[in-house]
């Protein structure tokens, strides 16, 4: 069900504001959130949002945050229209296409032999 969160909060200057913003978004199941300039509330909505998570975690970054509403954002029904079928619709492959060739060269690239043999051990524990 998706809903829209009204949240009042306690912030006086950019810092916090930014804070209270990427707080609400880190929230699972929040879509957008909006902090406009002239009030002190922030407007979060989504799918399924936990509002009770959510304002115990703005306490813990702005302080104070109380809940002003919680409603239900009802969905507008886009009228799709479908597009009229004046016959078959034929999709041909282009006669100039041609598959791309080898356009990336790969090095070969040998690793040189290991240069220390020895034929004896250094260490016998034996």
């Amino acid at each position: 069900m998706k809903q829209k969160v009204v949240i009042k909060l306690s912030v006086h200057d950019e810092k916090s504001r930014s804070k209270a913003m990427k707080t609400a978004v880190g929230v699972d199941g929040v879509d957008s959130a909006s902090l406009p300039m002239d009030k002190d509330q922030i407007e979060v909505t989504g799918n399924d949002v936990d509002v009770v998570l959510l304002t115990t975690r703005l306490r813990k970054t702005v302080k104070r945050a109380d809940v002003v509403s919680v409603s239900a954002v009802k969905e507008e029904e886009k009228k799709k229209e479908e597009p009229k079928a004046s016959g078959p619709v034929i999709v041909t492959w282009p006669e100039n296409y041609a598959w791309p060739q080898n356009r990336y060269q790969v090095a070969s690239y040998q690793c040189p032999p290991y240069p220390y043999q020895c034929s004896e051990p250094s260490c016998s524990i034996m």
